[in-house]
């Protein structure tokens, strides 16, 4: 058994090695490489932040805002979209978004651009949803990290 680090993917390729186990979440990168997982997993394993009573150290705080970020924006993405104006309250009615949508005017008159966050398990839903009333151009962006 050698121990490496970095793309060990290519060491099958290299010759170096005959299989490989790796730390992966969706093993994509392994597949790019023509690469086939076989067998389970050999552990399920997840990071928990444990904090003592004690009072906070610096920092702590901003660390654990921060994570909570990029655990929320795994649940949402960003939908933005195009609706005429006379269907803009049915479709901020699918779309309401944490806080409110973002409504602005688009340079073709009586149409309007909204942009709202939306559970990412309801965006095929609410994108059929949004077309039966109306909207177009209607895109779906992913959320790397956010502040709620």
């Amino acid at each position: 058994m050698v121990r490496l680090d970095g793309a060990i993917e290519s060491t099958v390729h290299l010759g170096v090695a005959d299989v490989v186990a790796d730390v992966v979440e969706t093993g994509s990168t392994l597949r790019a490489a023509g690469l086939e997982i076989f067998g389970d997993p050999i552990l399920h394993s997840e990071a928990v932040l444990i904090r003592p009573n004690a009072e906070p150290k610096p920092g702590l705080e901003i660390l654990d805002r921060r994570l909570h970020g990029v655990q929320v924006a795994h649940r949402y993405v960003l939908m933005d979209y195009d609706v005429p104006v006379e269907h803009v309250e049915r479709a901020v009615a699918i779309t309401p978004g944490l806080e409110s949508p973002t409504v602005s005017p688009l340079h073709a008159k009586g149409w309007v651009a909204v942009r709202a966050m939306v559970a990412r398990d309801q965006t095929n839903k609410i994108m059929d949803r949004l077309y039966e009333v109306g909207a177009r151009a209607i895109i779906v962006t992913s959320i790397h990290a956010c502040r709620l």
